[in-house]
């Protein structure tokens, strides 16, 4: 490789139709992913997949030079409807018009063991991603049960969610994204760093 061509990179998003997924893939645009990377959207259907009607992304500023995810909007009417997928279609648009010349993958996996951290570990090493991002909702509780328990077994983990089990298991480096508020920037952890605030 000559000397200066950056290296090009697979990073993997998990792709949900939440504010934490959209809030995951935001950050990847703004602050990781280049034009000669190659991004994977990965969205994982399980039988207890979390489908809120009631979701309603931030939206960006109307003066915005791009459409991100964040302006993605779902509501009874205009949601997916169970089994639809139209949010991953979103996202892809999105990532086309921030990075047009970004390699963009959706993947969709359907599951019936419901065991979806497994399914994501299998599916990065599958596809020999160098970096996973997952967006994280986090509370008091599972900050500190999590961190407990994240080493264990998948058997054990129940009680971990899985971003906080991704980042502790992943062979390649993950990141767990909270997105703070529409211009407060990130709080990201990996399993080296913890609550590291990244400014917008």
């Amino acid at each position: 490789m000559e000397a200066g061509t950056p290296q090009s990179r697979k990073v993997m998003v998990i792709a949900d139709p939440t504010r934490e997924s959209a809030g995951a893939l935001q950050y990847a645009l703004s602050h990781v992913l280049l034009e000669e990377d190659e991004l994977v959207l990965l969205h994982v259907d399980t039988p207890n997949s979390w489908k809120n009607p009631f979701i309603t992304f931030l939206r960006k500023p109307s003066n915005s030079q791009y459409t991100t995810p964040a302006s993605f909007s779902s509501s009874s009417e205009g949601a997916a409807a169970p089994g639809g997928e139209d949010f991953l279609e979103e996202m892809k648009q999105a990532c086309e018009v921030a990075k047009p010349k970004l390699r963009v993958h959706v993947e969709k996996v359907h599951t019936e063991s419901g065991n979806k951290a497994a399914i994501i570990l299998s599916q990065s090493t599958a596809h020999g991603v160098d970096l996973l991002i997952i967006g994280q909702r986090r509370s008091l509780s599972n900050a500190i049960l999590g961190y407990r328990r994240a080493g264990g077994s998948l058997r054990g983990s129940k009680g971990v969610d899985t971003a906080e089990y991704l980042i502790q298991n992943s062979k390649c480096n993950c990141v767990g994204v909270q997105r703070k508020g529409q211009n407060a920037g990130y709080l990201l952890n990996t399993k080296t760093y913890r609550n590291f605030w990244l400014l917008a």
